[in-house]
């Protein structure tokens, strides 16, 4: 399974893109990329598959789909974890239809780590057309809130403002990783690693620098990819291609 998904390289930007959506920051020395949307969550969405119900497996498939729809893709970034049929392996919500249902397997680890989707709790980015936000993937199946996007992936990075408790300061475990929070006000705050990072350093970007009470890992390793004309990034997969991605569109 492709649970971390995807390997990308910088690739030349397709049209001028709209500045300071999208940021280049850092924490404690390491450097990041973050998208802060001006309006919460308009013009947020999800892209899986395209009118031939294909999956898009690129941001340039996506940007050429909203594009053609006579609207433009701002950003992009990879949303989650998926197979080799580039599916979501989780919960997965559209245009308020499930396309995919919520995954709450156990994973299994053969002795060795347990998969990053499968460190619990993992949890769920969702939102409507009002607000976003981020659960645990049980306490979201146990409400049930009617939303019109949503994507699960794991494991969650911070709950109510405490880190996962898997995560262990000073771990060597470091590599590329990328995220989403809802911070303060309820803004919504997407960001990749540039440098390799930890888990625990990773939440406490989101925690102590963007003041996210609650965040998702979205994806880590080969998998950070990121599409922003403005940076000059559109990012590819050596593997074939992305599976949920979450875009600004406008």
């Amino acid at each position: 399974m492709m649970l971390v998904a995807a390997m990308s390289c910088p690739a030349q930007a397709q049209e001028p893109g709209k500045p300071g959506i999208c940021e280049a920051d850092s924490f404690e020395n390491t450097k990041y990329i973050i998208c802060k949307p001006e309006n919460g969550v308009a013009g947020l969405r999800l892209f899986w598959k395209g009118a031939d119900d294909k999956p898009y497996r690129t941001f340039s498939s996506a940007a050429k789909a909203v594009s053609d729809d006579g609207r433009r893709l701002v950003f992009a970034l990879n949303a989650g974890m998926y197979g080799q049929d580039f599916a979501p392996i989780g919960l997965y919500i559209e245009n308020g239809q499930q396309l995919r249902p919520a995954n709450r397997q156990k994973g299994e680890s053969a002795g060795g780590p347990v998969p990053n989707f499968y460190k619990r709790p993992n949890g769920v980015f969702f939102w409507d057309d009002k607000a976003a936000g981020i659960l645990p993937t049980d306490t979201f199946l146990k409400r049930r809130p009617k939303v019109s996007f949503a994507t699960q992936s794991g494991p969650m990075l911070v709950i109510r403002n405490k880190l996962h408790r898997a995560f262990i300061a000073g771990s060597t475990d470091r590599t590329r990783r990328s995220g989403v929070g809802v911070c303060e006000n309820g803004a919504v705050r997407l960001a990749i690693s540039e440098d390799p990072v930890n888990f625990h350093d990773f939440a406490r970007m989101f925690r102590d620098h963007l003041k996210c009470p609650n965040a998702l890992f979205l994806d880590g390793g080969n998998g950070t990819g990121i599409y922003d004309p403005a940076m000059g990034r559109n990012d590819i997969s050596w593997h074939g291609g992305f599976g949920p991605i979450v875009g600004l569109v406008e």
